[in-house]
């Protein structure tokens, strides 16, 4: 989402006074009056940038001089003479031209007319633009980066991080990251802080399957909430260069650190460098300022394209030997009917304010939807019309 829009959104949700916004992002007040306007009249198709190219430029080369760069470029070239800008410069200046354009000028010309070979081997300035996200929870980078406890075994500790804030959403140490340990780390962050709008991982089978066909149990999580997955290159980790680097901040902390010799030793010391990261460390591509402040100073980013409500907790359980789920709320016992046929199935359970969506963990299929009703017990399958279950010895 663009800068703009931000702006915008902050004016009309977060119900911040146009000067309020103009302080905030750095910009003049006239800039978010036009913004609103723009908004109120077309919408966020007006917030769009508009192009500044002016309709016409008296500077501009003129088309015959750009006719005679491109013919003595060819011509060098097939002599096998020099042929950069400042060799076309000069014979511009030996044939009469008056101006001749500057180097920089021809050396536009011949690039926009493809007349220049590129040089794999000179690093780019694109390369070294800082891409970041311009709201929270708009996009979340996952890693995991390995760690050694006192006697040397080996431990995974994994890490969800936020692209526009480096807010640091979760820190946790495992014998094995799996792909269960993902799925559940993440409904963690979102139970706490919100869906993100989309995710950004590497191509490990942990997070994807789209190496070896089908979806994972991350994927299907993904797909059920709306949520973009995005994937860095194979053998590319600047793709995912935030949580790279953040893992260089992490270990050079727990080097400072007395080596821990357990598992719950090492997740209280993550527990400590994560407030520690947080709310006390100024970052240095933040302005100087902390994640924390960064994370909550502007409007959090939503998923799009889903259908389930925007406001819900997450839950994962199995489906009962009597083809039900126990499901505790505001402090009673309610049970969801799912189906005898289902019974040992691992669930992933989405609870909003009105509705609890059932969907198997493994393929993604919704196994129900239940009507929430605090003063009944049982929430019968409203996917399923009324009578026997499927499957049980008392099926019709």
């Amino acid at each position: 989402m663009s800068k703009a829009k931000v702006i915008v959104l902050s004016v009309v949700e977060q119900g911040l006074t146009k000067a309020e916004a103009a302080r905030r992002f750095g910009v003049s007040w006239r800039w978010v009056h036009t913004l609103v306007q723009r908004y109120e009249k077309h919408g966020l198709d007006g917030l769009e940038p508009r192009s500044r190219r002016p309709r016409t430029n008296p500077h501009a080369t003129d088309e015959h001089v750009r006719d005679l760069i491109l013919a003595l470029r060819t011509r060098l070239l097939a002599d096998g003479l020099d042929h950069g800008p400042a060799t076309i410069a000069w014979h511009l200046n030996e044939d009469g031209v008056t101006p001749v354009p500057a180097i920089s000028t021809i050396r536009r010309i011949i690039t926009t007319a493809g007349l220049v070979d590129p040089e794999p081997r000179k690093r780019p300035h694109a390369s070294l633009h800082r891409f970041a996200a311009e709201q929270p929870n708009e996009t979340w980078q996952s890693d995991f980066t390995h760690w050694h406890l006192a006697d040397g075994t080996d431990i995974e500790i994994l890490n969800w991080l936020d692209d526009h804030s480096r807010y640091l959403l979760s820190c946790t140490a495992h014998h094995r990251v799996s792909g269960h340990l993902v799925v559940e780390t993440f409904t963690t962050c979102i139970n706490t802080y919100g869906p993100p709008a989309s995710t950004l991982t590497d191509n490990g089978s942990v997070y994807t399957s789209r190496f070896t066909g089908g979806r994972n149990a991350f994927e299907y999580l993904l797909h059920a909430l709306g949520i973009q997955q995005k994937n860095g290159h194979p053998n590319h980790p600047q793709t995912q260069g935030k949580i790279e680097r953040f893992h260089s901040t992490l270990k050079k902390w727990l080097d400072q650190q007395p080596p821990a010799v357990d598992l719950p030793t090492l997740q209280a010391q993550l527990d400590a460098f994560t407030t520690t990261y947080n709310t006390a460390r100024p970052h240095r591509a933040l302005d100087r300022c902390t994640p924390h402040t960064a994370y909550h100073a502007r409007p959090p980013a939503r998923p799009a394209g889903t259908t389930i409500a925007g406001h819900y907790r997450l839950r994962f359980d199995h489906v009962g030997t009597n083809g039900k789920i126990s499901l505790r709320r505001a402090g009673r016992m309610h049970h969801l009917g799912i189906g005898a046929a289902h019974r040992g199935t691992p669930v992933l359970i989405l609870i909003d304010e009105t509705t609890a969506t059932v969907i198997a963990h493994t393929t993604g299929q919704i196994l129900a939807t239940c009507t929430i009703d605090p003063t009944r017990t049982y929430w019968r399958n409203n996917d399923r019309e009324p009578g026997r279950w499927p499957g049980s010895r008392y099926e019709r």
